[in-house]
């Protein structure tokens, strides 16, 4: 059963002719993607000329869907960050996903609009490693790590490991 799906998923059909250059085509495929997600415009736009249709026809829809503000890229960047702060991201790691699709100045507006990164990396340690802050500097370092990882500053893994770097906790 699982290889018969991965066959179905991996087949790619071919487009029609004329349904490549087609407004209208482009549009209820737009419409297909947008109902199972939010997508940042040149992401869109890119998903779709991927999918073989024609760039102009591409453009023209996915401007026409932004002038009706269904696709919305600060609207986009604010609920991206909400989501991947719920998981657990840090800004550094949601800043690298988002500079794929967002200019800089956006992603920093939706960063900066986004919860306490403090507060969400000691959110995170905890979910992680329990709710005592570690006393030697062997797990301290792992879980500094671990948090670095997800995206945190150093300013933010500090403030979740209750800033006492300086302490000598051997």
């Amino acid at each position: 059963m699982g290889r018969i799906m991965a066959l179905r998923r991996s087949a790619r059909r071919e487009l029609p002719a004329d349904q490549l250059g087609d407004p209208h085509a482009v549009s209820i495929v737009a419409a297909a993607l947008l109902a199972r997600r939010d997508y940042a415009t040149a992401e869109l736009r890119q998903k779709l000329i991927d999918k073989g249709y024609a760039e102009d026809a591409v453009v023209s829809v996915v401007a026409g869907l932004a002038e009706q503000r269904i696709i919305n890229d600060p609207r986009f960047a604010e609920r991206y960050v909400a989501f991947h702060a719920a998981r657990g991201h840090g800004p550094a790691r949601i800043r690298r996903d988002l500079r794929r699709w967002l200019d800089a100045e956006l992603i920093d507006q939706a960063l900066l609009e986004g919860p306490d990164w403090g507060e969400r990396a000691s959110e995170v340690r905890r979910a992680k490693f329990g709710a005592s802050v570690p006393k030697d500097w062997k797990e301290k370092g792992r879980q500094a790590r671990f948090l670095q990882y997800r995206g945190f500053s150093n300013d933010h893994i500090r403030l979740a490991l209750a800033g006492d770097f300086d302490d000598s906790g051997d």
